[in-house]
């Protein structure tokens, strides 16, 4: 009976969500262009992405009232940005195409596999250039543009993210963020809609199947120029990227960033599904129904050996890229962060001072892993040698990591 009240209560607050606040593409694009008063979203075009992610978020999300809401501004956030931007660049195009993004760095692999810790590391050298949070949520300067300006956006993205863990307090638990902190790769190409941030933060089957189809590549182009739009506010001598999604897109990173180097992080795949899914649930949950652990567990299970399988099958088939890639095991990044930090610079042949190795040894010290609970292990493991746990033995067993409950 009571599960049956709770059902019917959803229902209804379901349907006044979708009353009260529709999730319609052509009616946010207007409202975009009401609100800014611009009509250009510039390329690469919305479509078909944007009306894809739209009616997936209506029709398999499961949202509630409070994700509705904020769903719908942060997409309305997104396209009205996309037009400032558009405007912004219309007489910059000459100088940013003369910005060359030079070997950049890319780090990527598993989630909850040390690349965030590893990509804050880095970022404490001053010769490296990483995208700020504030300057990802709020890329277009003002009028002057100047140190007030940047304070300014610096300030409103403070107050952005406050309010968002008021909404969502687990989440700072699980993934703390702050405005001038390194953001993700993700966060760039989601002004495209083409992005795996969205089958992160919401379910979205439809468009998660619509991702796996379509060519990643105008994303990667728009990641391009939006660093060369953020190099011309502050000059970037070496980019310093992260998202764990590039394991999806690598074909892509390479034919934008030819001369790119990955460092990609490795960690025993039931330490990173046990993390992942309570990341997951916590991001989800700001959005719509939570669902059961076990259920969430298995797709994380899922979508993380196709990712891990991806990455493998792209770097046997281009043996021509081996030295590109650098590989970092989680444990030996815990155990010494410092030794992995001079083994890459070392393999980048870039200088480290013993300023820059003060900052970043500094950081290390004080840098906690992150806290909260912990999602239960794996699904019980299928016996049909086609399971995610069968990529997983082949994965360990190639970057030698233990296979089991730790690693």
């Amino acid at each position: 009976m009571r599960a049956q009240l709770r059902n019917l209560c959803k229902a209804g607050l379901h349907a006044a969500g979708g009353h009260l606040c529709p999730l319609e593409s052509k009616r946010l694009c207007e409202d975009a262009r009401r609100r800014t008063g611009l009509e250009d979203f510039g390329r690469p075009p919305l479509e078909p992405a944007f009306s894809v992610l739209v009616e997936s978020l209506e029709s398999d999300a499961d949202l509630h009232p409070l994700g509705r809401f904020l769903i719908r501004m942060h997409l309305r956030a997104l396209l009205e940005t996309r037009l400032r931007l558009a405007n912004y660049w219309r007489d910059k195009q000459q100088a940013m195409e003369a910005v060359a993004v030079e070997r950049p760095v890319f780090i990527i692999g598993m989630p909850r596999s040390g690349s965030t810790f590893l990509h804050e590391l880095l970022a404490e050298d001053p010769a490296h250039r990483t995208p700020r949070v504030w300057e990802v949520m709020f890329p277009v300067p003002g009028q002057n543009g100047d140190e007030r300006d940047r304070q300014a956006r610096i300030r409103k993205a403070e107050a952005c993210l406050w309010w968002f863990r008021r909404l969502a307090p687990e989440a700072d638990s699980v993934y703390p963020m702050r405005a001038q902190t390194p953001h993700e790769c993700v966060a760039i190409q989601s002004y495209t809609f083409i992005s795996q941030e969205f089958v992160s933060t919401c379910r979205v089957s439809r468009y998660e199947a619509f991702l796996a189809a379509t060519d990643l590549l105008p994303a990667y182009e728009w990641q391009r120029r939006f660093l060369q739009h953020l190099h011309l506010q502050s000059p970037a001598k070496r980019w310093v990227l992260k998202s764990p999604d590039h394991v999806h897109g690598l074909e892509q990173l390479f034919a934008v960033f030819p001369d790119a180097v990955v460092i990609q992080t490795h960690r025993n795949p039931l330490e990173v599904v046990r993390s992942s899914t309570e990341l997951t649930r916590v991001l989800q949950g700001l959005f719509g129904w939570r669902r059961d652990r076990e259920e969430v567990a298995a797709r994380e299970a899922r979508i993380l050996a196709a990712g891990t399988e991806k990455s493998m099958l792209f770097r046997d088939r281009h043996p021509e890229l081996a030295d590109r890639f650098l590989d970092v095991r989680y444990s030996d990044l815990v155990a010494n962060p410092m030794g992995v930090v001079e083994w890459l610079y070392e393999r980048l042949e870039a200088p480290l001072s013993r300023k820059v190795r003060d900052r970043i040894q500094a950081l290390a010290l004080k840098r906690s892993r992150y806290a909260g609970q912990r999602a239960s292990a794996l699904p019980p493991r299928r016996a049909d040698q086609t399971g995610p746990e069968v990529v997983f033995q082949r994965y360990c067993s190639r970057f030698n990591l233990s296979w089991g409950d730790s690693g």
